[in-house]
């Protein structure tokens, strides 16, 4: 029973990193479209335009197999 407890709180503790490290990306990612959006007017829907933009030229410019 001790083992099943320290198996399940190694895997506790690895998944609570993963929640804080998740949350952490999430709030900065929302800070920078934030900080773009009032700062300089640029909207969410710009920069999906420009990732979708630059993935279709990346897509275009990969030789084929």
């Amino acid at each position: 029973m001790i083992v099943t407890l320290m198996v399940a709180w190694i895997i506790f503790i690895i998944l609570w990193k993963l929640v804080k490290t998740t949350i952490k990306t999430a709030l900065t990612f929302a800070t920078i479209v934030v900080l773009l959006y009032f700062g300089f007017g640029v909207t969410p829907q710009d920069i999906w335009n420009q990732i979708t933009k630059v993935a279709q030229t990346y897509l275009q410019s990969s030789p084929s197999r």
